[in-house]
């Protein structure tokens, strides 16, 4: 199972499905880590060895940016707030989170 690290914009009732599903997640606010840039944050999971949800797309970019210079980061999952429901979201990333092996 993979660990997840909430970006500060996803909605509290994402993290509390997750959690009462048994998926192991951290939010930005419980790790004191509110306000920082996106390559802060991509920095900070990856220490934490953690993927990141968001439903940022502007942490897309920076993404993008490390996967093209083969800087190390631990995976992003995204959903755009208006096109996915909140019970979806909990549904698919629960998924993801139990399939995908963990790093640790």
């Amino acid at each position: 199972m993979i660990p997840l690290y909430m970006d500060e914009h996803v909605p509290r009732a994402i993290t509390i499905g997750l959690r009462l599903r048994g998926i192991d997640v951290l939010t930005v606010q419980e790790d004191n880590f509110s306000g920082k840039s996106d390559p802060e944050l991509l920095d900070r999971a990856v220490f934490l060895k953690r993927t990141v949800f968001s439903h940022d797309d502007d942490l897309l970019v920076e993404a993008t940016k490390r996967q093209r210079s083969d800087q190390l980061f631990y995976g992003i999952i995204y959903a755009h707030h208006l096109n996915v429901p909140i019970g979806t979201c909990v549904k698919d990333i629960e998924l993801l989170a139990k399939i995908v092996k963990s790093r640790k």
